[in-house]
């Protein structure tokens, strides 16, 4: 057993040194990558967030400039949407859905080296000309014709765009690559019906990506089009139309929103099953829920333009359909609240993330409600009452089930325990300084506070309300301080975890903490949809028949995972870091001259050629 344990460990180890860094192709290396990577950059954000509170704790601030508000905001808001919220969700996918598989690898490991490259591209795009004093100062939708050449010149909205399509590319190649594992890489017996609710919720976030980010890359081309070779797009004067922005915009935007979110239930469901130590309560509910709010998501998007003067038929039908999707998300919220209820709930940290979600995200749905309704939100719309229902859904809704989902498979990534003491300090002080910072704003928007200003004047009697919203900001942020300093103690000095510490139910507790690279030696096979738990009744079966001395994983069917072929799985590679600094060379250029797509194109298409030429390696034991 140790001599085949060896053998699979020398064959999915990556090369040592640097070459092993720029050449891994391991899914938990690169899911970790862009952990740390998005947790640095939610920092940073947090930080930008935190000084534009203290410029709006009192009336006539003047410590900050219009401009460097502008500049603040634009991007405190572009970093926390496209480089956080969505990369950091399918890190976590990335890192978890081979485990949950009991697979050795995802189905396209070069992809994800690939996508992690290209949204490093995307960071440095965004923050190196930040640190030259050239940063995008519209905020994170940068709206025509406030975005044309006309009253932007220079490069900040040019940087701002082609910050998404770096973002979106990688974005999207992780998405094709967990949809696929997903659907062609489950162990025997997992059937659809078997699928924990985690994979159901990574699955449909996954093609809600796949459906709706080409929008998004689209209208930031033809953005950039507009700038840089003066197509007309979204110029009236010239036959365009810059509502069709605001169109294609939201078309990805309020899924955007879902496809953040999505995740967040799936880390609920697994959470709130191990500490309430019974089954999901309506595991199909659930699911049934997932894809309908993927389905009406996609028809939400214009309550971001009730105030823009479409028909009134249109308005009334998008209320309706804004009103309707409350009602799958209280399904699953009724469900968690009944697993909890009917189970034997232990209130160790990840659970309290999860009881905090509850809360949070139900007064951010209320308020969604609320501004679902045309003739109201006319008269929120661009109020602070916004900022605070934002906050409320997406920090409660997917922020606090990632910090749960943190905690609750630390032990798996590290093999140590977080504290629970401080968690339980950390999770107190940021809930309460969340709700403290944001429930003002509801306040503040019906005062009349609009989003985006910088100071006002003393007569508008928003002061108080500020610095209570301010003094909640800070609370918070002592709370992130205790988190992040638990988590990096806790690497050295936490308790050894062991495989399953929590007694979890699905079946990445059946790997070592932290597990190797090949992560199961076996392929699971699966007789419930709660493998851990059952495999108390009788031993754990496995299916042998994988090679341990060349990289191959198991191919199932679409429905019902049985078993079709062993497939070679490609090893390390420098080709997809060269493909993504390529592609980021053409992706800079493009905003200078459009020329760099012609010249871009053809080292690209070596680079991919290389990449992808077909070699047939041979199977070791075929040698043999």
């Amino acid at each position: 057993m140790s001599v085949e344990h060896d053998m699979l460990r020398a064959t999915w180890s990556d090369p040592p040194g640097l070459w092993g860094f720029l050449t891994s192709v391991n899914p938990h290396r690169i899911a970790g990558r862009y952990i740390l990577t998005a947790m640095a950059l939610l920092i940073l954000s947090g930080l930008l967030a935190l000084d534009m509170r203290v410029q709006l704790s009192q009336p006539q601030m003047h410590r900050m400039t219009a401009q460097l508000y502008n500049e603040s905001f634009a991007l405190h808001g572009s970093t926390m949407l496209f480089l956080v919220s969505v990369p950091v969700m399918e890190a976590m996918a990335m890192w978890l859905v081979p485990l949950m598989l009991g697979q050795r690898t995802m189905a396209f490991p070069r992809l994800n080296a690939f996508s992690f490259w290209l949204y490093l591209g995307g960071v440095l795009m965004l923050w190196l000309p930040h640190m030259v004093g050239v940063t995008p100062d519209l905020g994170w939708f940068e709206y025509p014709p406030l975005s044309g050449l006309s009253y932007s010149p220079g490069h900040r909205a040019d940087i701002w765009a082609q910050m998404i399509t770096f973002t979106e590319v990688a974005a999207l190649s992780v998405s094709v690559n967990v949809a696929v594992t997903i659907l062609k890489m489950r162990p025997p017996g997992m059937t659809l019906a078997r699928m924990p609710a985690f994979l159901w919720a990574m699955l449909v976030s996954a093609v809600m990506t796949i459906l709706a980010l080409p929008a998004v890359m689209l209208v930031t081309s033809m953005l950039i089009a507009d700038r840089l070779v003066s197509t007309h797009f979204f110029s009236p004067a010239s036959g365009g139309d810059v509502l069709l922005f605001q169109h294609l915009f939201w078309f990805f935007g309020h899924p955007e929103v879902y496809i953040i979110f999505l995740p967040g239930l799936g880390f609920v469901s697994a959470i709130v099953e191990t500490f309430s130590r019974r089954r999901l309560f309506g595991h199909v509910p659930v699911v049934l829920s997932m894809l309908a709010i993927a389905f009406l998501a996609f028809g939400l998007w214009v309550h971001h333009m009730f105030a823009v003067g479409l028909p009134k038929v249109g308005n009334a039908l998008y209320t309706a359909a804004s009103m309707a999707i409350a009602l799958p998300a209280g399904i699953q919220i009724f469900c968690f609240i009944a697993t909890i209820a009917l189970g034997r709930p232990s209130f160790r940290t990840p659970l309290l993330w999860i009881v905090a979600f509850i809360l949070t995200f139900v007064i951010g749905g209320l308020s969604g409600v609320m501004t679902a309704s045309a003739p109201l939100d006319l008269q929120l719309t661009d109020s602070y009452f916004v900022v605070a229902h934002l906050h409320y859904v997406l920090i409660g809704g997917a922020m606090f089930p990632l910090f749960g989902a943190f905690t609750y498979w630390y032990p798996k990534a590290t093999g140590r325990m977080m504290s629970d003491g401080w968690g339980i300090v950390s999770c107190a002080l940021i809930v309460a300084g969340f709700n403290i910072a944001f429930f003002p704003m509801h306040i503040l928007g019906l005062m009349g506070m609009p989003r985006r200003i910088y100071t006002y004047g003393p007569e508008m009697g928003w002061g108080d309300l500020n610095l209570v919203a301010t003094g909640g900001t800070v609370i918070a942020s002592a709370g992130a301080t205790i988190f992040v300093a638990n988590a990096f103690l806790s690497y050295w000095r936490g308790k050894h975890a062991g495989a399953d510490p929590w007694g979890g139910s699905t079946l990445e507790w059946a790997s070592s903490s932290p597990p190797p690279a090949y992560g199961f030696a076996y392929v699971p096979v699966v007789t419930s949809a709660a493998p851990m738990w059952d495999a108390v009744l009788e031993p754990f079966p496995v299916l042998r028949g994988l090679s341990s001395q060349c990289r191959e994983v198991l191919v199932t069917s679409l429905l019902d995972a049985r078993p079709q072929y062993r497939q070679l799985s490609p090893g390390p590679s420098i080709w997809p870091l060269i493909a993504a600094l390529v592609t980021s060379a053409l992706f800079v250029g493009s905003i200078f001259t459009p020329w760099a797509l012609i010249w871009g194109a053809l080292p690209l298409a070596v680079a991919l050629t290389i990449w992808f030429w077909p070699t047939r390696p041979r199977r070791k034991e075929a040698k043999a």
